[in-house]
C-alpha cells in the first residue's frame, strides 16, 4: 500500500513538475507518461528510495552525513560540475543484469562497510538511468539507505544551486 501511495505521489508531482497547467493535454502526455511509469518500473524493480532537490537540498545544509555519488563519466561531466561533495563511479545507461567482481568490490570499497548509510545516487536528469543502476546494485549489494535523486545535475543546476568542479 505504502509503494502504491508513493506511486501516486511520484506520479503526481512529475506531472505538475513535467509541464504547466495548459499543456496537461497536449500532444506530449504520452511521452510524459511513458517517462512517468518507467521510472516508477525502475524504483520498484531497484528498490531504492527517491529524494527531490528541495530534500536533498535540506540535508546537504544540514549537513547530514551521507555518500553523494555522481554516475556520470568523468572527464565529460563529473570534473566540469557535479553536486558539491559528490563522489564518481561511472555506470551504464542501459540497465545491468550484472556486476563484474572487480566492479563489485570497487564499488563495495565507494560505499563503505556500513550498510545502513545513506547513500544518494544521481546522474544527468530524470531519463538518465546511470543513477537507476547505481542505486539498484548498492541495494543488491545489501545498503537498505538508498535513495535516487532521479533530478540529478539539470534539476541541480536549474535551482541556481552550486556545483563543485574538478581542477
Amino acid at each position: 500500500m505504502k509503494r502504491f501511495a508513493l506511486a501516486m505521489l511520484l506520479l503526481a508531482l512529475t506531472t505538475a513538475w513535467a509541464c504547466p497547467a495548459w499543456a496537461l493535454f497536449g500532444s506530449e502526455e504520452l511521452d510524459k507518461e511513458k517517462l512517468v511509469v518507467t521510472f516508477y518500473n525502475e524504483v520498484t524493480r531497484g528498490g531504492y528510495k527517491v529524494v527531490d532537490t528541495p530534500t536533498l537540498k535540506s540535508w546537504l545544509d544540514a549537513k547530514k552525513p551521507m555518500l553523494l555519488l555522481d554516475t556520470m563519466p568523468y572527464e565529460d561531466s563529473f570534473k566540469k560540475q557535479h553536486l558539491p561533495g559528490a563522489k564518481q563511479m561511472e555506470f551504464p545507461i542501459p540497465e545491468m543484469t550484472e556486476l563484474d567482481a572487480a566492479k563489485k568490490a570497487e564499488f563495495e570499497k565507494l560505499l563503505g562497510p556500513d550498510k545502513n548509510a545513506l547513500i544518494v545516487i544521481y546522474c544527468g536528469f530524470p531519463k538518465c538511468t546511470r543513477s537507476h543502476n547505481g542505486a539498484m546494485w548498492a541495494v543488491k549489494l545489501g545498503y537498505t539507505n538508498v535513495y535516487r535523486y532521479p533530478g540529478g545535475i539539470k534539476a541541480w543546476l536549474e535551482s541556481d544551486l552550486p556545483v563543485g568542479k574538478v581542477q
